[in-house]
């Protein structure tokens, strides 16, 4: 099995999706327009497939992978009142 080299270092994003039924999603990826796209296309998360089409509300970006990914943690623990008042900052 070929081992794949993950990239650590580059522009990394946490963005939030703002569903069709008021749901939000957080994610994060490398490639901000394709992933929209496959979420939009029903070809990413397993959650947003029956709530589309999506939205996407919030972004911010990082130089390392491993903030990106705290930062997608901590904000899956907020509240639906804290991701809004996130969203509208």
């Amino acid at each position: 099995m070929k081992k794949r080299k993950v990239v650590r270092s580059g522009k990394f994003y946490v963005y939030i999706l703002k569903c069709n039924d008021g749901a939000y999603y957080t994610g994060y990826t490398n490639d901000l327009n394709r992933r929209v796209e496959e979420h939009n296309a029903a070809k990413a998360s397993r959650c947003t497939r029956a709530r589309l089409p999506v939205e996407l509300v919030w972004r911010k970006e990082y130089t390392y992978l491993k903030n990106a990914m705290r930062e997608e943690s901590r904000i899956k623990r907020m509240t639906r009142a804290q991701k809004e008042k996130l969203v509208s900052r």
